[in-house]
Parts: structure tokens; sequence; C-alpha cells
């Protein structure tokens, strides 16, 4: 990640597995990303303590549903797949296949849309895995942004991760 553009953030604040920024739109979400350096943490008004609040309670209990405002930008066909995503109850996974299937799509799109989707965590993209493995996460299969998705899904308490 580029740290000028993650230092653009609207908001930074530490997670238990990485630096957030956090992207708004008249304090609606749109936008997360992560960096594994510590940044300057920057909460500057009452809207982003509350989002910082939100993402506290997740971190403490898995189970907790976001209630901060968010805005999904993209394609129909991306939205429709960000949509699925969060139907899939915390402590479980799908597979790229099984919401292929729901959607009459093909994995690899859903794979993309996964890739692109702009507010993980809240749209839990980490929850969508590989017939025979994790998958990938944001693009990648290996390093930094797959550590995160282990950690997601060890926190949510999928076991095989």
């Amino acid at each position: 990640m580029d740290k000028r553009e993650f230092e653009k953030s609207d908001l930074i604040f530490e997670a238990p597995f990485a630096t957030l920024g956090v992207k708004l739109e008249s304090n609606i979400i749109t936008e997360i990303q992560f960096s594994p350096a510590i940044h300057q943490q920057r909460i500057n008004n009452s809207q982003a303590k509350s989002i910082v609040e939100d993402f506290n309670q997740y971190f403490s209990d898995a189970t907790h549903v976001f209630q901060s405002p968010t805005y999904l930008k993209g394609t129909l066909f991306r939205r429709k797949v960000w949509q699925q995503l969060t139907l899939i109850p915390c402590g479980q996974t799908r597979t790229y296949g099984e919401l292929a299937s729901a959607i009459h799509s093909s994995p690899r799109a859903i794979g993309g849309a996964c890739r692109h989707n702009p507010i993980p965590v809240i749209v839990p993209c980490h929850r969508v895995v590989a017939r025979n493995g994790n998958g990938g996460y944001a693009g990648s299969t290996s390093g930094f942004l797959m550590e995160i998705k282990r950690w997601l899904l060890k926190h949510e308490g999928v076991i095989d991760v």
C-alpha cells in the first residue's frame, strides 16, 4: 500500500492485526485500507470515535454486528456479490463456487468482486474461501493480507485457517 494514499484516510487507528485507514464521505464509511506500519492515530470527531468503538466491539466479540453507516461504490455485479457476503454468518465460510452458484456466476468473478471489496471486515469477504484452502484476500495469496484473513477467521471461530 502506498503510504501517502493511506495517510489521506479520514480516520486512522490500530486494530489487533494492522493499522486501519478509513475513508469517509459525510461520515459514511466508503473505504477501509490496511497497513502493516504503525501510523499516527487520527480520530477527530464524535462520528470517528463511534466508528472506532464499533470496530473495538467487533474485536472484543466477533458476533458484533457493525452499526456504522457504509456506502459501497461498485458495479451492479460487485454490489450483488458484496450483498451476498453480508449474509454469511460469523464463524462460517462459503466457497467461491458456492457463492457463484447462488448468483449464477463463476468462482473467478466472485473472487474478483471480493478482491475489490472497498469495505473489508464490515463486508466480510474474509469468509469466502477456496474449495481446498483459504483462497486469497484482497488480491494476495500470501503475506500480510493473508495473515489478516487468518486472524479474522480465527477470531470468528473458524477452526481450519
